[in-house]
């Protein structure tokens, strides 16, 4: 009798252990993704940047010198007032986006929120 309870308390034992390190395992890949996710996007997006604020300055330049003779206060006051608007609405999106919640974890959570009602 002693020895059939202990193995079954060996297989419980060995099933918990299994689980946890199931779940240590996708919460492991859900932070491996997410890293990666993060890396892609801040490469992507400081290439765009650079990209944009160097095509923008750009024509700029091009259309000051263009209109020198006839408009050139006109072009300058025109592009600072863009910049100073596309400034003000890219850092407003940013502060959006910082206020929102993080999804990190979230599948593994549900899932021990899952094992968890299953055990009650």
């Amino acid at each position: 009798m002693a020895s059939g309870l202990a193995a079954s308390l060996r297989g419980l034992l060995a099933t918990a252990v299994a689980l946890v390190r199931t779940r240590g395992e996708l919460l492991a890949t859900e932070l491996e993704e997410e890293k990666l996710r993060l890396f892609s996007l801040l490469f992507h997006g400081m290439l765009a940047l650079l990209l944009l604020g160097m095509g923008t300055v750009f024509l700029a330049v091009f259309l000051t010198v263009l209109l020198w003779e006839s408009h050139r206060l006109l072009v300058l006051g025109a592009f600072s007032a863009a910049f100073l608007t596309a400034g003000f609405i890219a850092w407003t999106v940013a502060r959006r986006l910082a206020g929102t919640k993080s999804r990190l974890f979230s599948a593994s959570l549900a899932e021990l929120e899952a094992d968890e009602s299953a055990l009650r």
